[in-house]
């Protein structure tokens, strides 16, 4: 891990961009709890139909992006969200809501919220290829490797239906709105 000790920079004497490192493990670690509260919701409503399993494997590998993400709040010293307990109940109200409109409603939500966290990934990709790819290749590695499950789960959503879900276009454009002001919030408080 790095070291907590600052410099007036933000820069620690390692050389790494404490502030771009917090505010990416901090918003990725909300993330991923909120990804994991929307799973528990769809599991609850859909984890006996045909299509829990698929949720299943989906939330599983959510899980394990999650504890790597509480691995790395220890190891950088980077504090949560103070929005975790807000994340909780969105995150599981939006699960729990979108597996109401059934299977494909789930899907639809899968669907928005992956193809967001997979962009945002994407432009963290691109701020930490910026800063010095060297120096950050093991949070690379990590980010990519997540990013390219989200866009698995993404493209499991689409061969489930999603786009027709009841008023798809209008309830993805809305997800999606939800996702960035939560990705705004979460890398700031």
């Amino acid at each position: 891990g790095a070291s907590a000790r600052r410099c007036s920079t933000g820069v620690t004497p390692d050389g790494i961009n404490k502030v771009v490192v917090d505010r990416i493990i901090r918003v990725d670690h909300a993330g991923e709890y909120g990804a994991n509260r929307i799973y528990a919701g769809q599991m609850a409503v859909l984890g006996r139909s045909a299509v829990g399993p698929v949720i299943q494997q989906m939330w599983n590998q959510e899980k394990d992006h999650l504890k790597k993400f509480n691995e790395l709040m220890v190891a950088y010293r980077v504090r949560p969200t103070v929005l975790l307990p807000f994340w909780n109940v969105a995150g599981f109200v939006l699960g729990a809501g979108s597996a109401l409109l059934g299977k494909k409603g789930a899907m639809a939500c899968t669907v928005a919220v992956e193809e967001s966290i997979s962009d945002h990934y994407n432009s963290q990709i691109r701020t930490l290829m910026e800063e010095d790819p060297e120096k950050y290749r093991e949070l690379l590695q990590i980010i990519k490797q997540f990013r390219d499950d989200e866009r698995e789960h993404h493209d499991i959503g689409l061969e489930h239906n999603a786009e027709s879900a009841p008023a798809y276009s209008v309830l993805k454009i809305a997800i999606q709105l939800g996702c960035k002001a939560a990705i705004f919030l979460s890398e700031r408080i």
